[in-house]
């Protein structure tokens, strides 16, 4: 008798075939919410130091004014008041302890804060070396507020707004303020000096009149485009009025400073057109650095909003696909029940037969298997060794 082999088993396609599906929806989305989450930590992150770069610059700012305060004083033989600039110089000190060296600013504002602390023990005496001391400090100012707005991504912000913004506050102003500073300065220099250096003073006041006015130009050009490039309705109302007047000052400025006929430079209109420019320097500044940061912490909360947007939205898709899988895999199953009670040809030919294929043998007592035995009279069973031997009893 041949006995069939065991049939291989078979693996259930119908629970296979809705998990690759899932996958394959699963892996791309995957990848595309990985990919997003990256791309705005990474504008988080920067406009989260960009804050920073802005507590900086907001530090600096007192700095700029007592230090170009000081120096003209020292220029006209005063002593410089110590007191501004040391208070400035503390509270600046304790931004860069606490965020310097996140920006890699502590080294450079080391060296600054060194030849600040040997300004403030000078005594009174040269103006012209004074004036060189300054200029090379302030040159130092100038540096570390590049390095700080290198640093902190300032210098790379994509938006339209906030890069005029910072491109005004942190480097138009400062230098507008310190070279408008020096060139009040020379001109009160430049009364005591020999005929003999005439021609180089001239020189000299020619290039820092270009040195203060093109970046005051500049600064007037970056707020009027932040202002129209601006979706803030806030940013006009807010800058324009303080700009108008830092304007003025510095047209007054030109105009004091233009040559004229006279071979010497009158000093006078000179320092008060810079005196008029330095205090709507000093209102404008605050108010710059005030709109930029708000403008970046806007953005980070928005940033903030799309990650939890992004987060619930990736959530709520996996969720769907475990629920498009689950019913997927529930059709499958009912499928294969309704399937499973119609028997295939192969395994009806390879049931065994339900009747044997010849009648059985009558027994001994001449009745086959399962058929019913004869009954005696009496209704007991007939006893097969009277049938076999009666005929034998009755030829006795």
């Amino acid at each position: 008798m041949t006995v069939p082999a065991p049939r291989a088993r078979r693996r259930p396609a119908g629970r296979v075939l809705p998990l690759l599906l899932v996958v394959a929806l699963l892996a791309p989305m995957g990848v595309l919410a990985r990919q997003t989450w990256q791309l705005t930590d990474d504008d988080r992150s920067l406009a989260v130091r960009e804050r920073l770069g802005v507590e900086y610059l907001r530090a600096l700012a007192p700095v700029t004014a007592a230090l170009v305060d000081a120096q003209s004083a020292a220029v006209a033989g005063r002593r410089p008041s110590g007191s501004a600039l040391s208070a400035a110089v503390e509270g600046a000190a304790t931004v860069d302890a606490r965020i310097g060296g996140l920006l890699r600013s502590q080294e450079r504002w080391a060296g600054l804060r060194a030849k600040l602390e040997a300004l403030r023990d000078r005594g009174v005496g040269d103006p012209e070396a004074a004036f060189t001391a300054y200029g090379e400090v302030t040159d130092l100012l100038l540096d570390l507020h590049r390095k700080v707005r290198e640093s902190s991504g300032l210098v790379r912000d994509p938006e339209p707004d906030s890069s005029f913004l910072q491109d005004a506050a942190g480097q138009e102003l400062p230098e507008a303020m310190v070279a408008a500073g020096r060139l009040a300065d020379l001109a009160v220099l430049a009364a005591g000096r020999p005929a003999a250096d005439r021609a180089r003073t001239l020189t000299e006041l020619a290039a820092l009149r270009i040195g203060a006015l093109v970046p005051a130009g500049d600064l007037v050009d970056d707020l009027r485009a932040a202002v129209d490039s601006s979706e803030s309705t806030d940013l006009g109302g807010t800058v324009l009025t303080p700009l108008d007047t830092y304007q003025r000052a510095v047209e007054a400025l030109a105009v004091a400073s233009a040559p004229g006929r006279a071979a010497v430079l009158d000093p006078a209109p000179v320092v008060g057109a810079r005196l008029n420019a330095h205090a709507a320097a000093g209102q404008l500044q605050p108010v710059i650095l005030a709109e930029l940061d708000t403008l970046l912490a806007a953005r980070v909360d928005r940033l903030d909003r799309e990650r939890w947007l992004l987060l619930g939205a990736s959530g709520l898709a996996v969720l769907l696909l475990a629920v498009l899988a689950g019913l997927l895999v529930a059709a499958a199953r009912r499928t294969r029940r309704r399937a499973a009670p119609a028997a295939s040809p192969s395994e009806e030919a390879d049931a065994p037969p339900d009747t044997p294929p010849w009648p059985p043998r009558p027994g001994p007592d001449g009745v086959r298997a399962g058929e019913p035995r004869p009954l005696e009279p009496a209704g007991r069973p007939v006893d097969p060794e009277a049938v076999r031997w009666g005929p034998v009893d009755a030829a006795r």
